[in-house]
């Protein structure tokens, strides 16, 4: 057996996808070596982590290594479990205030990656056992707006593409781009001076109306559905914590303001004329009320989808859970500190059987980590966007997942079953 003792870390800075600084962890062990960066959101949860120390990179790296590294030494990392509790204890705060979260999710999947790497087995299988065999549907943003163009778009931040019934994550991917591709198309039709501007996350950025958008995606979508022979469903990420200002919900560009009752008419009115499949943060990031009543309303023929009202926090879930809010979760490992945590968001949402969807963010980092997250986890979704190379090469080691199984790899099933229930 391989000696898995940690007896080495170390830590840089370095960019992610939109140049900001992150950290990048080294893990040396007895017989294996591991490496993770942290990934940045633009629109964060207030009940996130905290980021940075005092948003200081630097402060973040002279505690890691005065505090963290030296009393890492020496545990095994092949016991995940026991490594997040020691970064917790290290931290001493209930949202990583001291050492920062982006230290701790990087250290976190450093050590997971090390100990996989020494164990001779693929990521996905260390986190999620021998019998892990779902790959999970591909969510990409094929339409921005919001905080992720500018506010020059539309006012909703993400229109979303969702291919749940392919055969296989190859033709998922490959279904997504086409409508992607089909998306730009369109777009030069509605704006003959539009030049294929792209978002932080790849996403088209133009400027038209959230209508416009989404007959724009519905059109794409029903001409490569019928080409590929498969369902393909559509979704928004509302982001709508950064449209609230404390009373009303406004939508700058479009000249209109919405009281949370008026917005919960309005998002059933998208649901029902556009068949959304897939709706996230469509309120503020403490109305749980209105959260559980459009979830009511929907009857699971639509995901209602918590982001910043849960953070991947469990306590927050437990809370989402007791008063029907929601029926499916984003998972951000980062929001939360540690895989272990982030672990634990997951069995609790599974288990009262709301849906976990795996997510990148917006700027991220060129590792392939959240491919092997989603797997082990046994997401039925990853969020991931389409295009552009930080979330390509997610995406790809999909398929390289995919072939490494061989015949027992499938695509999730219990998304497609619930979806066309």
């Amino acid at each position: 057996m391989p000696d898995t003792t940690m007896e080495d870390l170390g830590i840089r800075k370095i960019f992610n996808s939109r140049g900001e600084e992150t950290v990048e962890v080294e893990v040396y062990l007895t017989d294996g070596y591991g490496r993770a960066a942290a990934p940045a959101g633009a629109s964060r949860g207030s009940h996130e982590v905290v980021y940075f120390p005092n948003d200081n990179v630097d402060l973040a790296i002279s505690t890691f290594e005065k505090n963290v590294a030296p009393d890492l030494m020496g545990l095994d990392a092949s016991i995940q479990g026991e490594v997040d509790a020691r970064l917790e204890e290290i931290d001493g705060t209930e949202n990583f205030s001291r050492i920062g979260g982006a230290v701790a999710i990087a250290t976190s999947m450093a050590v997971a990656r090390a100990a996989a790497n020494a164990l001779e087995i693929p990521l996905y299988q260390h986190l999620g056992g021998a019998n892990a065999r779902d790959l999970p549907y591909p969510l990409g943003n094929v339409i921005g707006g919001g905080k992720h163009s500018r506010g020059l778009g539309p006012d909703i931040q993400e229109f979303l593409v969702l291919s749940y019934g392919a055969p296989d994550i190859y033709m998922a991917l490959k279904a997504n781009i086409e409508v992607h591709r089909t998306v730009f198309k369109e777009l030069v039709k509605a704006d003959p001076t539009f030049t294929g501007g792209r978002n932080d996350e790849g996403a088209w950025s133009a400027r038209i109306s959230t209508n416009t958008a989404l007959d724009i995606l519905s059109r794409a979508v029903k001409e490569v559905s019928s080409r590929v022979g498969f369902e393909i469903g559509i979704g928004v990420d509302m982001a709508a914590s950064t449209l609230w200002n404390g009373e009303k919900y406004v939508y700058t560009n479009e000249g209109v303001s919405r009281t949370p009752k008026e917005q919960l008419e309005f998002v059933k009115g998208l649901i029902d004329k556009y068949g959304l499949i897939y709706v996230e943060d469509p309120f503020h990031e403490e109305d749980f009320q209105s959260f559980a009543e459009l979830t009511d309303s929907v009857n699971d023929k639509c995901l209602i989808v918590g982001d910043d009202l849960f953070t991947t926090n469990p306590s927050r879930l437990s809370r989402g859970i007791k008063e029907g809010a929601a029926n499916a979760i984003i998972i951000k490992p980062d929001q939360i500190g540690t895989l272990s945590r982030a672990w634990e968001a997951v069995r609790l949402a599974v288990s009262n059987g709301y849906v976990p969807v795996v997510s990148h963010r917006s700027g991220d980092t060129e590792y392939e980590t959240l491919a092997h997250i989603a797997v082990g986890f046994g997401a039925p979704i990853i969020k991931s966007g389409v295009l552009g190379g930080e979330r390509i090469t997610k995406l790809n080691e999909l398929i390289r997942i995919q072939d490494y199984m061989g015949k027992a790899a499938r695509m999730n099933q219990t998304l497609t079953q619930r979806l066309r229930h």
